[in-house]
């Protein structure tokens, strides 16, 4: 049970970073479009990416012992860094979404623009494959991990996507995107120092 809380809060404490997947699974979650597919198809890939970083990370690791501090360190730097950037762009402010500037979409580009921002994406290996991959490969019971890692994937995604709704009125003000960039960036800080530490 201990291993698949670590797995489930550490997941969702990387995921719940606001970048340009949870942005478009926003912006479809309050025009009510094609929500299910979306999250359907953000949810899968992510949990294909934490096995493959469970199972493949701790074969990397069996070969080459000292990767596992080699990936923290980068693990620590780009969660460093990625903090920096929202407390840049909450110093700035992003503005709010207008979520009525298109028209209704189609599926299929949908659910392509949804598989491209998260297979494309490069952070998305070093968060799921790397990052979680590593610590992964410390804990007793990988499967417990890889199990409360994927669970809350689909817990996450299926939450944002159909819970967006309920958030229309509030990030279609630039304050609150100020506030959650804020927020983000204190958890990354938060992260990197546990990652650290231990």
């Amino acid at each position: 049970m201990s291993a698949m809380l670590t797995g489930f809060s550490l997941s969702m404490s990387l995921i719940i970073g606001i970048g340009a997947q949870n942005a478009f699974i926003l912006r479809q979650g309050m025009r009510r479009e094609h929500v299910l597919p979306v999250v359907l198809v953000c949810a899968f890939s992510d949990a294909i990416l934490l096995i493959a970083g469970v199972v493949g990370f701790g074969v990397l690791v069996a070969k080459i012992p000292w990767i596992v501090d080699l990936v923290r360190y980068v693990g620590v730097g780009f969660l460093v860094l990625y903090g920096a950037m929202k407390f840049h762009a909450a110093w700035k402010g992003t503005g709010g979404m207008d979520i009525a500037e298109k028209a209704p979409t189609l599926l299929l580009p949908t659910v392509l623009t949804a598989i491209a921002l998260t297979w494309l994406n490069p952070h998305v290996y070093l968060e799921t494959v790397m990052l979680l991959g590593a610590v992964a490969a410390q804990s007793d019971n990988k499967v417990a991990f890889a199990t409360g890692a994927v669970m809350s994937s689909f817990v996450f995604f299926f939450s944002f996507g159909y819970g967006a709704r309920l958030l229309t009125p509030l990030f279609v003000k630039p304050v609150s995107w100020r506030y959650l960039d804020f927020g983000v960036g204190v958890l990354m800080l938060l992260i990197a120092a546990k990652l650290w530490f231990h």
